[in-house]
């Protein structure tokens, strides 16, 4: 199961392990359990403190338990073989189970320690699902920290049939006794958020004690990353208030336009911004979404951003990096099949739907990119284009074209998605030419329509907003208010792409410099006057 390289960085890894661990599997007569006994006999064969059996008794085969061999009580399962974008998960899981210590900040494990009741996680995962890392590794290290937490952690493609009862069409997908607790990418801190009660409370009573910023950064993609680290080069106090630190990047599979960086996937760009942030002195705040601009009266005195859990930071300067969001169709049936068919990421979920008949909507690099993606797995792709003609790339279009189960309707307009009450079952457009509506049947709907600016926050605070929504600023990243600025896929800079973002939040980050160095604090003014 493993090849040489991943056996000797695994056998390095398991170097760590302070104490034993056990693998206990359920296995049937299947091929994937035979792959699951010869990936654990080849795990235990690395470290003499980790051991393999197989007389597990799990309804769910294949599966294996990871445990603690001193607390039984602390361990986590996986069914399915954790491969692919998971193999760093088992490995996380391995370490963690034999008490080497995660990265992780000790108030987490605190609060995750500290969590009264009874919990069962079961969260379904897919193997070129990128979003679903984050939750896999957040529930074991749940797991392992809290005995009263158990976590089942479940590869969707072995078990179809459960994946189907359950009308999973989406992943990551969290079940919490028994009901549907959340879908889509989460941190082990949003997990906590909803379950601790008082975790609003908690986080705006530590912001509170926080001093103000020279230059607070709202927002965590790639241009405020680079804000903050500008700004923090240059010596200034620096926060980072964003909502999800890595922002869309997160979002995003394949990065083949960063220039020197031949390929990278966006998870792993985002982490190496946030590994850069955290090489500077700069005050990261994540999970904090903004709700309030309040700026100041005078050049030179405090702005304060108010965020939803009530705290309001100040700075003297402020930048906006709160980026875009892809836009919704706005029609009906979009809302109510939302992870019942109706989905937005073709490499997360496009696995869910191998054999079976879905559209995508929109026909610009990202749906016909999408497209090609998903005929490469399921049935027979229909792209539906409200345009004349499609808008990707030349060479885009001419691969899709190409491709056999591949329909194209352009001048189409996208009505309704229409479902049985439990999932999608088709899709409405209107042809724009002859007026005349027609109905696709089918078991999934893609959307990949475009952006929309997050700043619906800003819109009484006096920043101009273009008619688009996005934050108007000037060839040196000025708002119209003085010392406020910002970058990135927010504002009217045109060309949404990551590289240039960055470069707009240096932009940003200089002008705000300049501002400062050239208005001196409004305290110290009236303090002269």
């Amino acid at each position: 199961m493993l090849d040489a390289n991943l056996t000797q960085q695994l056998k390095t890894y398991l170097a760590n392990l302070r104490e034993p661990i056990e693998l206990v599997a359920s296995l049937g007569d299947d091929a994937k359990s035979a792959q699951t006994r010869e990936l654990l006999n080849e795990i235990a064969a690395l470290s003499d403190k980790v051991s393999a059996s197989f007389d597990g008794d799990d309804a769910r085969k294949p599966s294996f338990a990871i445990i603690r061999a001193s607390d039984p009580s602390r361990q986590v399962r996986f069914a399915g073989l954790p491969m692919g974008h998971e193999f760093t998960s088992l490995v996380l899981a391995l370490l963690w189970a034999g008490s080497h210590p995660p990265k992780v900040e000790q108030d987490v494990l605190d609060q995750i320690a500290g969590l009264e009741g009874d919990y069962n996680f079961e969260m379904y995962f897919s193997l070129s699902c990128h979003n679903c890392p984050d939750v896999v590794q957040a529930l074991t290290l749940m797991a392992l920290t809290n005995p009263r937490i158990h976590a089942t952690l479940i590869e969707g493609g072995t078990f179809q049939a459960e994946v189907d009862a359950r009308n999973v069409l989406a992943v990551p997908v969290t079940f919490l006794n028994g009901e549907m607790f959340a879908s889509g990418k989460m941190s082990v801190e949003e997990i906590l958020a909803k379950l601790d009660s008082n975790a609003d409370a908690k986080a705006a009573a530590k912001l509170a004690e926080k001093k103000p910023f020279e230059v607070l950064v709202v927002g965590g993609g790639p241009a405020g990353a680079s804000a903050a680290i500008y700004t923090a080069r240059k010596g200034f106090s620096t926060g980072i208030a964003a909502e999800r630190f890595g922002g869309q990047v997160l979002d995003t599979m394949g990065i083949e336009n960063f220039i020197s960086v031949p390929y990278t996937e966006g998870p792993k760009l985002g982490a190496a911004l946030e590994a850069h942030v955290k090489e500077y002195d700069i005050d990261l705040m994540n999970l904090q979404q903004a709700e309030k601009l309040v700026p100041a009266k005078v050049p030179g005195g405090y702005h304060e951003v108010v965020l939803k859990n009530g705290a309001t930071l100040k700075a003297r300067a402020v930048i906006l990096t709160t980026g875009a969001r892809w836009r919704n169709l706005g029609v009906p049936g979009e809302f109510e099949y939302r992870n019942r068919g109706v989905a937005y990421c073709p490499h997360c979920d496009g696995p869910l739907f191998k054999g079976k008949r879905v559209a995508v909507i929109g026909g610009g690099n990202s749906g016909v990119e999408a497209a090609i993606d998903l005929a490469n797995i399921v049935g027979h792709v229909t792209l539906i284009e409200f345009d004349h003609q499609l808008r990707a790339d030349q060479v885009l279009q001419d691969k899709l074209r190409s491709m056999p189960n591949v329909t194209i309707h352009t001048s189409a307009q996208t009505t309704e998605v229409t479902g049985d009450g439990e999932r999608v079952n088709g899709l409405v457009y209107k042809d724009r030419e002859s007026g005349e509506e027609k109905k696709v049947e089918l078991e999934g709907v893609f959307v990949q329509i475009g952006l929309v600016p997050n700043s619906e926050w800003l819109k009484d605070s006096g920043v101009e907003l273009s008619p688009r929504g996005e934050i108007v600023i000037d060839d040196k990243a000025a708002t119209n208010l003085p010392g406020i600025f910002a970058a990135g896929d927010v504002t009217t800079v045109p060309y949404k792409q990551i590289i240039i973002s960055m470069g707009e939040g240096a932009k940003a980050a200089l002008s705000a410099f300049d501002y400062i160095i050239r208005n001196a604090p409004a305290e110290e003014v009236a303090e002269a006057a």
